[in-house]
């Protein structure tokens, strides 16, 4: 006989960039081929940028479990809707030593096996000017360009009513 086995699929951002001293929200979600169980567990582990051993961020069975100790103690809340298959948890006054890689795993038994979610964390001092710049630039040029279709549009419509409007006063004029 052939087994299937099932397993848990994972889903996060690859990297999310925030400005320090804001909260972000690190999205996570999975999905099961066995329905939500009450065995639904989720660990959320940080893995500095130095490379340090990993350090517990957040635990979920049943209900949240805030980590008791380490920089994240009253610093990360509970922010998905199991329901939703959203496993997600918002950090509060981020820090540049919260710089490195988060990692969300789910297992909703009896799938117990499954990818594990990576999230890379970059925290900067303020957002760069460019990357604003950039963003304003293209929202800028899509408008003028939405404008000028629209123009362009609008006056193409309007000659070819005056062209009909002359062939039929020239056949009234012939008739």
């Amino acid at each position: 006989a052939l087994w299937l086995t099932a397993a848990v699929e994972v889903y996060t951002s690859k990297e999310v960039v925030a400005v320090n001293g804001t909260n972000q929200r690190l999205k996570c979600t999975f999905s099961s081929s066995s329905p939500v169980s009450q065995q639904l567990s989720v660990t959320w582990n940080f893995q500095p940028e130095d490379l340090s051993s990993h350090e517990p961020v957040f635990y979920y069975l049943k209900e949240p479990y805030h980590p008791p100790s380490g920089r994240f103690k009253e610093r990360v809340t509970w922010d998905g809707d199991i329901q939703r298959n959203d496993v997600s948890i918002l950090i509060w006054n981020l820090q540049p030593t919260d710089n490195g890689t988060f990692t969300c795993q789910v297992t909703n038994w009896p799938d117990v096996y499954g990818t594990i979610g990576e999230v890379r964390l970059r925290v900067v001092q303020k957002v760069n000017f460019s990357e604003i710049h950039f963003l304003a630039v293209a929202i800028g040029s899509a408008s003028v360009l939405m404008i000028i279709v629209v123009t362009v549009v609008i006056i193409c419509r309007q000659r070819r009513k005056k062209a009909q409007e002359k062939r039929i006063e020239v056949a009234d004029t012939e008739l």
